[in-house]
């Protein structure tokens, strides 16, 4: 089992308190279209901000590995359903509870299965862990929230899903630029 020292402690509860940020400010901002171009009936802001979700687990698991960067998630997944559920502006509003509920559920089940398929491409060319963890990660979180989320309301889901995937995908590209950077300040974890 691997044992922290405990100047570990902080730079975990630092990635989980950033993870769980930006889990609840793409909670907020799922609700508002992005209205350029036409693109409000495909995409929102939260899209734009969630993939650094990914990257802040593929951190996690380079530098601690799978174990640790699994606790990062269960703490970033704590922290931000609450931080959502304190943020949401009307606690009786159903679509508000979906989307706290989606969201949670989504982001365990799409950081968790994140955490595994990273592991299991740690020792690859640097770029395919990250990547090909992310994009299925992001895929099974899309599908996952958008589908509880909004599943049954007037909002067109599966086209704002699609949309939103397709943007995870291309941030999975450039949070491969960061993923980079950061690498040679992270010891590869057994």
């Amino acid at each position: 089992m691997l044992k922290l020292a405990r100047s570990d402690f902080r730079p975990l509860l630092t990635l989980a308190f950033f993870m769980a940020v930006f889990v609840t400010a793409s909670n907020f901002l799922v609700q508002f279209p992005i209205n350029f171009f036409g693109m409000q009936e495909v995409l929102t802001y939260g899209a734009i901000s969630y993939p650094a979700t990914f990257l802040i687990t593929d951190l996690s698991n380079r530098r601690f590995g799978k174990v640790i960067a699994r606790k990062i998630v269960y703490l970033g997944f704590v922290l931000g359903i609450l931080l959502t559920l304190f943020f949401s502006t009307n606690f009786s509003d159903l679509i508000s509870i979906r989307v706290a509920i989606g969201s949670g559920t989504a982001f365990l089940i799409a950081q968790l299965l994140d955490v595994q398929i990273f592991d299991r491409l740690r020792k690859r060319v640097w770029f395919a862990a990250p990547l090909i963890s992310s994009l299925i990660g992001s895929l099974v979180d899309t599908f996952l929230f958008f589908f509880i989320a909004f599943y049954g309301t007037n909002l067109n889901w599966l086209t704002l899903g699609i949309g939103d995937f397709f943007v995870k995908i291309i941030m999975a590209l450039i949070m491969l630029i960061p993923f980079r950077m950061l690498m040679p300040r992270l010891q590869n974890a057994s």
